[in-house]
């Protein structure tokens, strides 16, 4: 499992988006015995902390310290350094086993192992993410050219997985039809800036180049952004859902 999220760990906190209610009320539905969930590469915590609310125990991992070190608190998240393909956590364990958007950072063969290990018979594994923004036509279209053209080449090679919207991943159990979400945020275009910079390509852009790429766009950027204080900007939620026979 690769850690591309250490440095800049409280930028990722503040900028990234969250996952909408729906997920959790989804979530909810879904797990009829929710005493503990396993948040999967947690990064800033901030799935294990709604998980906190819906189950007596969660149990988030991740392998960046300065993640774990910046997540989001509650008294019955229990926070670890861990890998996601080898844990000292018990056999049948979990009610659910949730990766949010990092799933394409693993090895798949021995992360499903560990998957069947841990999971209860009849538990789920969620798998969700989001994919590219979007704002307006025309800055989806330099967005999107700045995604392609200016940084595609620093883009690691398992990015590929969330353009094709996690549809390519391996995925050994019992697949259950998932529900179409959305998110929709006010955001600033300070705060669209802002989580630009936590891209994985970018930060790999400005260690291979020496300065910040989001500087190429910012002023086109800022004109097709407008006068306006804030604008709606919406992710699509990719979302996969299985359970352990």
């Amino acid at each position: 499992m690769k850690d591309n999220f250490s440095t800049q760990s409280d930028k990722y906190a503040q900028y990234r988006p969250t996952y909408p209610s729906g997920l959790y009320d989804y979530i909810q539905s879904l797990v009829p015995s929710r005493i503990n969930a396993w948040d999967c590469g947690t990064g800033n915590g901030q799935v294990a902390y709604q998980l906190s609310t819906l189950f007596e125990q969660v149990y988030a991992t991740d392998i960046s310290q300065a993640q774990l070190d910046n997540a989001q608190r509650s008294h019955n998240i229990h926070y670890s350094l861990q890998a996601a393909e080898q844990t000292t956590f018990p056999e049948a364990f979990f009610d659910l086993i949730i990766v949010a958007q990092a799933i394409h950072w693993f090895d798949f063969d021995k992360f499903y192992k560990e998957v069947k290990r841990t999971l209860k018979p009849n538990g789920y594994l969620v798998i969700v993410g989001y994919n590219r923004l979007n704002i307006t036509p025309e800055i989806d279209e330099l967005i999107t050219d700045f995604y392609t053209n200016i940084i595609g080449v620093y883009w690691d090679k398992e990015r590929h997985y969330i353009d094709e919207a996690y549809k390519t991943i391996p995925f050994p159990l019992n697949e259950i039809e998932a529900p179409f979400l959305q998110n929709t945020f006010d955001w600033t275009f300070e705060h669209l800036i802002g989580y630009l910079g936590t891209w994985s390509a970018v930060k790999h852009y400005i260690t291979a180049k020496g300065h910040n790429p989001i500087e190429l766009i910012h002023d086109e950027l800022q004109i097709l952004w407008g006068d306006a204080t804030t604008r709606p900007v919406y992710f699509p939620i990719l979302l996969r859902v299985g359970m352990h026979l």
